[in-house]
């Protein structure tokens, strides 16, 4: 999440700085453009990744400093600056017109983050600096984790580099931006060059697909070259993981990539209005193949043709999810929700203007311990999934010999790495005759909503060289039968929208299963994860409506003034896991 130090949020009315973020992450109170805000969980880490470009310019260009107010940019921004009505004072508008007139005007601010600056290395040495002593500060290894590092911002190509090292290694580099190459190839190489260096591990983490346009997991390099198992190699090693779902919708998968997947269509808005602007301008390729190159489950599926071409699969990774907040604000509950932006945080008219964001998500991760060797470890091994918001923990194994009565066994985890491998794992025939079994438990998070079912996702490439991809129900609750079609009838919801609150009258606490693939065929590379759905739950505009005393099925409006149809009132929240991959041999 982001801070006052990126120049898309400063302009825009965030004032809270990296000291405040960790502290709020930590569970402390803080005050942010005037409201109090607190998480009712606190969280166990998080890296403030502030953007690579411009880093810290606009807090000094208020503050005055001489160095940038000698530039005639700099003096444009600072007038512009003091011209901007406080974040504050619009969230405390007493008319939807006054607050949207000055949501507006901050809006525009957000054109000065492209403003060219002369900015010197010592310049960006003290920022950076100041970010990793921020880091060190609160650091706290065995109760909170702190990671330094940055997001670099290459137009539909962002990643977010952390860095698993203190300050002896950190402070040895200035953050490679946009600004050195928009190639991602030469950030990797950078960050190649600084493992030589250090000696210490540094990963990189694509974010935001859905919004990659396309080139994101795109088939051939940044340059249109193809793929090489070189590239392969080194885009799988520096990028382990990817994000899932954040505050800009869900990059899971889409109706166009998955039609028969009941849920694919969930918190698509931003994709579906990006995509009626492309259909406006006439692009010349399709929605569908940009949805292939931007959507993970799309990309695990290219992984599999990829390994078939070139020996190495460069689009073998984990899956986590994370705020891309840009208030400071490190939640993703939809009762505590504090938007994108400072005009998006809480007030009487945000929904209407603020309803295709989404309160989401987080990373969990399966660390032997909460220090920064333990998580950036698991992080490499690929051990973490994500979640939308609620604090679901979810394990999933894979194996060749599991059983109900591994099922019932006190302790699933135990089981799972002793028989077989946990997600991000890999598995590798032991015999011929194998099917692969998965063990599968979830459970709600302590006074959150029920699950509905566990799914297993899987994907494969046939023996003729076709993707494919099958959604299995393995696991749910109440007394549901699948009916004719397969499908299983949806859980009833209890969400009353008035109240903004639900029952958890349905579903269950816990769902658990031993299962066996039964569409398996050892000469199809394939991959399995999971996903599990929790109950319908209110959508954060509807905590909103209620709150405020307003309504929840107003029409709402895109970033560029577009009108919209009215948002969910209702979400059916969920976790992903990691993959586990098979290759056939």
């Amino acid at each position: 999440m982001h801070t006052h130090l990126s120049a898309d949020a400063y302009p825009l009315g965030s004032r809270t700085t990296p000291d405040e973020a960790y502290r709020f992450a930590k569970g402390e109170q803080v005050i942010s453009n005037g409201l109090v805000a607190q998480l009712a969980t606190p969280l166990d880490f998080l890296m403030v990744s502030d953007h690579a470009e411009n880093m810290g310019v606009f807090p000094r260009i208020a503050a005055g400093d001489p160095s940038l107010l000698k530039t005639e940019s700099g003096r444009t921004v600072f007038k512009k600056l003091k011209n901007l009505p406080p974040a504050d004072e619009v969230l405390a508008s007493e008319t939807e017109q006054d607050f949207r007139a000055g949501a507006e005007a901050l809006s525009d601010g957000k054109a000065m983050k492209a403003s060219g600056f002369i900015i010197d290395k010592e310049f960006k040495q003290h920022v950076w600096h100041s970010v990793v002593d921020m880091a060190e500060k609160h650091n706290d290894p065995g109760n909170f984790t702190t990671f330094s590092g940055y997001e670099y911002s290459s137009g539909g190509l962002h990643r977010n580099v952390l860095f698993a090292g203190g300050p002896e290694h950190t402070k040895k580099i200035i953050p490679f931006s946009s600004n050195d190459s928009n190639n991602p190839e030469d950030l990797w190489s950078f960050l190649e060059w600084y493992i030589e260096t250090t000696g210490s591990g540094v990963i990189s983490i694509p974010h935001n697909s859905n919004l990659s346009g396309g080139k994101m997991f795109a088939s051939e390099t940044f340059d249109g070259l193809p793929l090489t198992k070189g590239y392969a190699l080194t885009r799988s090693s520096i990028e382990p993981v990817v994000e899932v779902t954040q505050i800009k919708g869900d990059s899971e998968t889409h109706p166009l990539l998955s039609p028969h997947d009941e849920f694919a269509s969930f918190e698509d808005v931003w994709w579906d209005v990006v995509s009626s602007y492309r259909s406006k301008n006439s692009s010349s390729v399709s929605e569908k193949k940009i949805a292939q190159r931007s959507f993970v489950r799309a990309a695990l599926k290219t992984g599999l043709d990829q390994q078939a071409d070139i020996a190495v699969n460069p689009f073998k990774f984990g899956i986590i999810g994370s705020t891309d907040s840009h208030t400071g604000l490190a939640t993703a509950d939809e009762n505590n929700f504090w938007g994108k932006m400072a005009t998006d945080q809480p007030n009487p008219f945000r929904a209407a203007r603020s309803s295709i964001f989404s309160a989401s998500g987080y990373a969990a991760i399966w660390a032997t311990e909460n220090t920064r060797a333990a998580i950036f470890s698991a992080l490499k091994r690929r051990e973490v999934y994500a979640t939308t918001g609620p604090r679901i923990i979810l394990r999933f194994f894979g194996g060749w010999d599991f059983g109900n009565d591994d099922v019932s066994n006190p302790n699933i985890a135990e089981i799972g790495y002793k028989k077989g491998v946990p997600m991000g794992g890999e598995l590798v025939m032991d015999h011929r005759e194998g099917v692969p079994h998965f063990l599968i438990a979830a459970m709600r998070e302590p006074d959150g909503a029920n699950l509905d079912r566990l799914q297993i996702i899987k994907g494969w490439r046939d023996q003729q060289g076709k993707l494919h991809e099958k959604v299995y129900d393995v696991a749910w609750s109440g007394e549901r039968t699948r009916q004719e079609n397969g499908k299983l009838p949806p859980i009833r919801s209890t969400v009353n929208l008035s109240t903004a609150d639900y029952r958890n009258s349905v579903g269950s606490p816990a769902l658990e299963i031993a299962w066996k693939d039964p569409d398996f065929h050892p000469d199809e590379s394939a991959f399995y994860y999971a996903r599990v759905l929790q109950i319908p739950t209110p959508r954060w505009n509807t905590y909103d409506a209620s709150v405020y005393r307003t309504t929840s099925k107003r029409p709402s409006f895109d970033p560029w003034g577009g009108k919209m149809d009215p948002p969910p009132t209702v979400i059916q929240e969920r976790a992903y896991s990691s993959p586990i991959w098979y290759e056939s041999k």
